[in-house]
């Protein structure tokens, strides 16, 4: 695999690594870890054994994506946000058969700080905002806020907020993808393509 690390990297033998992904300074991969093709692990970047990263994923610094959770294509983590994987720890008490799966789906973007309660599910090209604190289920384009957070909108797959009209439909100013609000949801109805 052509892959590239720093010298103080880290990736522990058996570790699935994909062409074109650059591992920083002072990461460490554990040897179960699957990650794909053409992602960037920052500095300090943890990641364990039962994880999956896909393609094309930006993992900034001071991140530690523990055992149980799925990154999918495209995800973006932002410098020093929280993953975990057991829902009510005690250092007395070993939990490691506990562990909530948490999935990230494809384009999604975790602000910096932000963190994700183990067990939920972010929707494709949500975007949870810096600081925010997500424990419960997130669903797709959501743009999420605050403590405990809480939608305040809709977002494009290209990162731009969108505004509804009357009937519930928005137009990307930079993509002319099209969306519909249906339900508590939105969809994407019409791709104008990515610049």
């Amino acid at each position: 695999m052509s892959f590239w690390k720093h010298d103080s990297a880290l990736v522990d033998e058996g570790a699935q690594v994909g062409d074109g992904t650059r591992v920083w300074h002072f990461s460490h991969v554990c040897a179960g870890a699957r990650i794909g093709e053409r992602c960037s692990l920052g500095q300090g970047v943890f990641v364990g054994n039962d994880v999956v990263i896909g393609d094309n994923v930006r993992i900034q610094n001071n991140v530690s994506v523990y055992d149980a959770v799925t990154l999918e294509d495209d995800v973006f983590c932002g410098p020093s946000m929280v993953f975990t994987n057991v829902y009510n720890p005690r250092a007395a008490v070993t939990r490691k058969d506990e562990y909530r799966h948490t999935l990230i789906r494809h384009g999604a973007t975790l602000g910096a700080n932000c963190t994700i309660v183990c067990g939920v599910t972010v929707g494709p090209h949500a975007f949870v905002g810096a600081g925010a604190v997500v424990h419960r289920d997130v669903p797709a384009f959501a743009l999420m806020v605050g403590v405990p957070a809480r939608r305040i909108g809709w977002m494009s797959r290209f990162g731009e907020q969108l505004v509804f009209d009357a009937d519930g439909l928005a137009t990307c100013p930079n993509t002319h993808d099209e969306y519909r609000l249906v339900g508590n949801g939105c969809e994407l109805i019409r791709e104008g393509g990515i610049k």
